[in-house]
């Protein structure tokens, strides 16, 4: 009896998927990983595509299913500390222009969406601000932030 009921809810899961499961809403270059967005992240400040006409604001679409937004999110957020440790250890380096630039453009996708992505995007701030300590981060890496965030805003 219970592997019939397994059997049942299996086929059932397959048909969801098969018919219509299939989401398109986030670009596969959005799902590829952390890599994905430290390579784009290199091309800062100017332009930064995932690949052709895929903007970072991209990977955060209206119609986000809860994986993509997970896998999206985890990809982020691994590229939002790795890169906050970066610019504490050189303040005013090219990895606070790409940490403000992730967070600017994702903020920009974000604005887009009617709130599902606040969160996220709460998440990435956190982590691109963090200071062991709660001590003041530096003004270098504050302004070259504020200006990778303002490139995010514009090229998204």
């Amino acid at each position: 009896m219970r592997s019939l009921l397994l059997l049942i809810a299996l086929t059932g899961l397959v048909g969801v998927v098969g018919c219509g499961g299939v989401d398109d809403s986030t670009p596969a270059a959005c799902l590829e990983g952390a890599s994905g967005y430290l390579g784009a992240l290199a091309g800062t400040p100017g332009k930064v595509e995932l690949e052709r006409d895929v903007g970072i604001a991209d990977c955060l679409a209206e119609n986000q299913t809860g994986g993509d937004l997970a896998n999206v999110g985890a990809a982020m957020l691994a590229v939002a500390t790795k890169l906050n440790a970066e610019a504490r250890a050189a303040p005013g380096g090219d990895a606070n222009v790409q940490l403000g630039y992730l967070l600017g453009a994702a903020q920009q996708g974000a604005d887009r969406t009617e709130g599902i992505h606040d969160e996220l995007v709460r998440r990435l701030a956190a982590a691109a601000r963090y200071s062991p300590h709660d001590r003041p981060l530096p003004i270098a890496f504050s302004r070259a932030y504020r200006s990778g965030y303002a490139a995010g805003q514009r090229n998204g």
